[in-house]
């Protein structure tokens, strides 16, 4: 049941066929895991909280500097030297106290990467290394547990929900991680963000299409992202979609390779 304060606030969403009472109450029994509070994952958590999403894990060791005003628009000049997940967690009691806040001010690592996801409904990855990436990813895989990942580079971004414990209409494993992505690219062959730049309102741009993401996913409505990754590009404001499927060779779950166990 909702309060008058709760209909209020979600009135737009209830009155929202795609939503309604039925979608807003599993946002409200949702429980989602933010990897990474930083450019993507700063405006994933406000909308998420807005949303009313019931409970919200954020993972992130890392405190604010000056240089992540630019883009992490969750955090203020006066929180600068603090550690992002405490701030997150101001903010998110701030716009709606009836999300509950977990925050893990912690690296997610081989040893406790499965333990985080197990915790959760559904895992939303804003990190910014190909390492964390590939862990949650095969974390979630094990875990079973709904991936959104987001990456951003300088002018461009990419969206994608996995799903590889699951299997399409014809059968097949819906596709991992490692279908999209076999190896990491060579060390050096893509700068950080320090060296290389990044648009700051592309951060916003994409975090808030992850928080819609993990939406569609709670609530069930519309075409999802499984097999589809979405390429933003910036520089010419063009949208794409590209299909992809389950690679057999992949070293995660494929038909010709023993399953990967967690580095």
């Amino acid at each position: 049941m909702f309060s008058s304060d709760e209909i209020e606030r979600y009135a737009r969403h209830l009155v929202l066929r795609e939503v309604g009472g039925p979608g807003q109450q599993k946002l409200k029994a949702a429980r989602v895991l933010v990897i990474g509070a930083g450019g993507l994952g700063a405006p994933l958590i406000q909308y998420l909280a807005a949303a009313g999403v019931g409970e919200i894990g954020i993972i992130d060791d890392d405190r604010v500097s000056l240089s992540n005003l630019q883009r992490q628009v969750l955090y203020t000049t006066a929180d600068i030297g603090r550690p992002k997940v405490e701030c997150a967690a101001k903010v998110i009691a701030g716009l709606n106290s009836n999300v509950k806040v977990r925050a893990f001010d912690q690296r997610v690592e081989a040893g406790n990467a499965r333990a985080l996801v197990r915790d959760f409904n559904i895992v939303a990855d804003g990190s910014d290394n190909f390492a964390t990436r590939y862990l949650v990813s095969d974390s979630c895989f094990y875990e079973k547990r709904p991936l959104i990942t987001g990456a951003i580079g300088a002018l461009d971004g990419s969206l994608t929900t996995l799903r590889p414990f699951e299997r399409d209409s014809s059968g097949n494993p819906n596709p991992t991680y490692r279908c999209l992505f076999p190896e990491p690219p060579p060390p050096g062959s893509v700068p950080p963000c320090s060296e290389a730049g990044v648009l700051g309102a592309l951060a916003g741009v994409l975090g808030a299409m992850m928080a819609l993401e993990v939406v569609r996913e709670i609530v069930g409505f519309g075409v999802g992202l499984v097999g589809r990754l979405l390429l933003v590009d910036a520089f010419s404001m063009r949208f794409e979609t590209i299909d992809y499927c389950w690679d057999p060779s992949n070293s995660l779950n494929g038909a010709l390779e023993p399953k990967r166990e967690l580095a």
